[in-house]
């Protein structure tokens, strides 16, 4: 019988909480280690990727980051990129200790600001199995430039008050997640907000906002230069359309990879969780998983 049961696993000080999906299989299944986006939640659709995945053959441990969701982490809504990154090294180890899985084949599953951070996770590990980034975040400079300027300067000055007060034990200035083209958010394209929150479940009690830090380190950020680095066989999923991770530079960052499979389809970035585009994109990567880490004959 298929089966999700609620998992903790600690990344430094605190705990992580997550889901694990189990898959009716006579032999230990590989494990897909799975986290989210840019302030995002498992609730928000990573339970019907992972669904597709465990009835394929596939376990799955699909976790929140530290400070958001179900996970410990003061302040709330603390977006670190350092921290998410152990967060990813925390829950790859933990999936090398569970019972009735094959634990010498991890998978890395990302999609968005995650999809960079498995591109890194995978580099730094250097022993997982393979990588799936789906419509990732892969150039800080162009999702910069991506986003309204009238909404960078009003990120910049929170940023920077916000990174001042926390010297000093302050509460965070906040910023949104998304919001409406000028507003102080990190995502104000036209398909922002109609696209991020609606993946939220009615009647979660989701938060669109964040420490307004980490509009300082986002620009720096690219994780897409990790491909080069990376040896395991890895799937890179491209929405041509995508007005939040732009495709150009990922696209770029994917033909360097000397392991790196490119798909492509004509979506926006929020298009493919739902719909006609969840089908194709989730078929696509369990056909890639078939040929890359087999199931047990």
């Amino acid at each position: 019988m298929n089966a999700r049961s609620d998992v903790t696993f600690r990344s430094g000080a605190q705990v992580c909480r997550g889901w694990l999906y189990l898959p009716d299989t006579p032999e230990p299944a590989p494990i897909i280690v799975m986290a989210h986006g840019l302030g995002a939640v498992k609730e928000m659709r990573l339970d019907a990727f992972a669904e597709r995945f465990r009835d394929a053959g596939y376990a799955c441990l699909v976790f929140d980051y530290r400070h958001f969701g179900a996970s410990d982490g003061q302040p709330r809504q603390l977006l670190s990129i350092r921290r998410q990154l152990d967060d990813w090294a925390a829950a790859i180890d933990h999936a090398r200790t569970i019972p009735g899985v094959d634990t010498e084949r991890v998978i890395l599953w990302g999609t968005s600001f995650g999809g960079g951070h498995v591109m890194s996770a995978g580099a730094r590990d250097g022993n997982v199995a393979a990588v799936i980034a789906q419509c990732p975040f892969t150039s800080g400079i162009a999702s910069t430039l991506a986003l309204d300027p009238t909404s960078t300067v009003k990120v910049i000055t929170r940023a920077v008050a916000d990174l001042a007060g926390s010297v000093v034990g302050r509460e965070p200035v906040t910023v949104g997640l998304v919001g409406a083209p000028g507003e102080a958010a990190l995502m104000t394209a036209p398909d922002a907000a109609s696209g991020y929150l609606p993946l939220v479940p009615e009647g979660y009690p989701f938060v669109n906002g964040v420490a307004a830090r980490v509009g300082l380190t986002i620009p720096l950020h690219r994780p897409g230069r990790a491909l080069q680095r990376l040896t395991c066989p890895v799937l890179v999923c491209v929405c041509d359309e995508d007005s939040v991770a732009p495709a150009r530079p990922t696209v770029r960052y994917a033909r360097r990879g000397p392991t790196t499979r490119l798909v492509r389809y004509p979506e926006g970035h929020f298009d493919i969780y739902v719909g006609e585009a969840f089908e194709q994109v989730v078929a696509d990567q369990v056909d890639f998983l078939d040929v890359v880490v087999p199931l047990p004959a």
